[in-house]
């Protein structure tokens, strides 16, 4: 796969593919990691979460131009969702959702009973979707993310019960 990535608004989210991540995938999801994040993942963060058999997948339009991205670590009963993101133009339009949809299946599929995941504090955007697809605040990880000039940023943690949820979307 191309490094290239959604750019317009006009993807349809019923329309778009969940693919299993790949290591020829990388060029594009690491083009969009560096476009949104100050502190972005490395090639190697994802070339080892491959490795690892972590859960990693893309989302993608009909023309194959990355729209998001997913990865996940497997734990005892849980999921723990490592990184979620999505196109700049793309948000808002339910792509998270379709990810998180399908994770919230995985989960129940394998197990897993709960998903959790860290936000940063200052995220506003995302902790205001995680709690309206119905995560809920779990706690403070101190210091959990680099800030700019050396300091670090607090985390909320947060989490889904995922377990027992079988009607119409996963989240629902």
């Amino acid at each position: 796969m191309s490094a290239r990535f959604a750019s317009t608004a006009t993807t349809d989210v019923q329309a778009a593919v969940v693919r299993p991540m790949t290591v020829a995938a990388l060029d594009g999801v690491v083009a969009l990691e560096t476009l949104v994040y100050p502190f972005p993942w490395s090639r190697g963060n994802f070339v080892d979460s491959l490795a690892a058999g972590y859960v990693a997948w893309t989302l993608n339009g009909a023309g194959g131009e990355l729209i998001a991205y997913c990865i996940a670590m497997r734990g005892v009963e849980e999921m723990h969702l490592l990184n979620i993101t999505v196109a700049p133009p793309l948000r808002r339009l339910g792509h998270a959702r379709r990810l998180l949809d399908e994770m919230a299946r995985l989960c129940r599929r394998e197990g897993a009973r709960r998903l959790w995941l860290e936000v940063r504090e200052s995220n506003a955007e995302a902790r205001a979707t995680y709690l309206r697809l119905g995560f809920v605040d779990a706690g403070v990880r101190k210091g959990y993310y680099p800030a700019p000039e050396g300091r670090r940023e607090d985390a909320v943690v947060m989490s889904l019960i995922v377990a027992g949820k079988e009607r119409g979307d996963a989240l629902d």
